[in-house]
């Protein structure tokens, strides 16, 4: 656990975010679990966790993505542009964004916490990344904070409009190969390489055992998708 934010860890978490504070006690309060705010009251001393924090995070969070969304998607009605807030914005989401920036390394945390795995609960780290959305607006304004978080949001929604036009894709193709009866149709994976952490999978759609497209991805699912919409291709239904 870490009591103060040291230069080498200030210059980490810094560099993740692409700013540099003006207040370390912001950072510092952003990265303080109720855990550790709660055992070191125990021993006398007060601290501030990152719970106030948090909250207002979480609500410049909101009118960031909502505007984001509402520039990017002029055609989208209400609903639609609700749906996919909540998805970039949801703990699932928040929590890949810390990973990203390794915040769960700096994290204070109480003893109980730290040996239950706190710096990996997805709770944990989306909070603190919501704190620290907030440090960061307290410490500085709202376009520092868009210059920070709006590349992860960015990213997130150009991979559900990925993984929505993918699965579009194998339900379009589902369609095509359906009309035809007794035709067998498999996804196949070929070849998986890469580190553990950074696996690539090798896909062929195949169609009563002849390859009608390839595809590769991330996941198989990604995989899946890449290669259906090169068989659309091929069948020249491929309206992408």
């Amino acid at each position: 656990m870490i009591e103060n934010i040291n230069i080498n860890n200030k210059k980490n978490i810094e560099t993740a975010l692409h700013y540099s504070f003006q207040n370390e006690t912001l950072l510092l309060t952003a990265l303080t679990h109720s855990s550790y705010t709660n055992e070191m009251k125990s021993r006398g001393v007060v601290i501030e966790c990152n719970e106030r924090l948090e909250f207002l995070g979480d609500s410049i969070l909101q009118i960031i993505s909502s505007e984001m969304l509402f520039t990017r998607f002029p055609d989208l009605p209400e609903g639609d542009l609700s749906r996919i807030r909540s998805q970039i914005v949801c703990e699932k989401a928040l929590n890949s964004y810390a990973a990203k920036i390794k915040l769960g390394e700096f994290l204070q945390l109480g003893h109980g916490e730290e040996m239950n795995q706190g710096r990996q609960r997805p709770s944990i780290l989306a909070d603190a990344f919501e704190a620290l959305i907030a440090a960061v607006y307290l410490d500085s304004n709202l376009d520092a904070v868009k210059q920070f978080l709006l590349p992860f949001l960015i990213e997130e929604v150009s991979s559900i409009e990925l993984s929505k036009k993918g699965e579009d894709a194998k339900s379009r193709l589902q369609e095509i190969i359906q009309q035809e009866r007794n035709e067998k149709f498999e996804y196949v994976l070929i070849e998986e390489s890469g580190p553990a952490h950074d696996r690539v999978f090798k896909v062929e759609a195949r169609l009563n055992r002849n390859v009608i497209g390839t595809g590769s991805g991330k996941s198989k699912r990604e995989a899946e998708q890449n290669a259906a919409a090169e068989a659309l291709r091929l069948f020249g239904e491929d309206r992408s």
